[in-house]
């Protein structure tokens, strides 16, 4: 068992714990429940989106409108209710919201069984390395979108920075948004070819 599978089960008590905190607080049953990877909206979704709050739903605002206005069916998920807040009117009706599940095997199996995406777009950079290797296990292409990393990622402890590695290789390209965005990509083990600088 890797350092970051030994560490989720350890905090999964916790994690879930504060989900039901914030739950209760703000986000409601839904919250709770799609967190834990249940009561998902069924698929297929052509393009599964993930914003982690209000900033990034509003940076894939342009994708979210072009790929609603081609037709698509699009799942947008966030890890905040905040997020959701923000997604509901850019969605409208054609698109449908949920919330990402926590990074634990089960959950993430769950999300994938349901949603059934056939691309995985996310937004930034997310590196959640139970969910970028079940997609590569379902054969779900995953790319980064508008991704970003500060420097202070490649100080993280070596076992972190081993399970960001496999996370970027189950990753299908990585979109960035500056050179040296690029560079710390690779330097954390993404494929040089799969990196592209927008």
């Amino acid at each position: 068992v890797s350092m970051y599978g030994a560490l989720v089960r350890l905090a999964a008590v916790p994690a879930l714990g504060y989900t039901g905190w914030r739950a209760r607080r703000d986000g409601g049953r839904r919250y709770w429940r799609q967190r834990r990877g249940r009561d998902l909206p069924a698929g297929p979704f052509d393009d599964w989106l993930h914003c982690a709050s209000v900033g990034e739903v509003r940076a894939a605002a342009p994708l979210v409108r072009a790929l609603l206005g081609a037709g698509r069916r699009v799942l947008l998920t966030t890890n905040t209710p905040t997020g959701a807040a923000a997604a509901r009117p850019l969605l409208g009706e054609q698109g449908v919201h949920a919330y990402l599940p926590l990074d634990l095997p089960g959950a993430v199996r769950r999300f994938l069984a349901t949603v059934r995406p056939r691309c995985a777009l996310i937004v930034e950079t997310e590196l959640w390395p139970n969910l970028f290797a079940a997609c590569e296990r379902r054969g779900v292409p995953l790319v980064i979108v508008n991704g970003r990393l500060s420097p202070r990622t490649l100080e993280a402890p070596r076992w972190l920075r081993r399970a960001y590695g496999r996370a970027l290789a189950s990753t299908t390209a990585c979109l960035v948004r500056s050179a040296g965005d690029a560079v710390r990509f690779r330097a954390l083990g993404m494929a040089p070819e799969r990196v592209q600088v927008l």
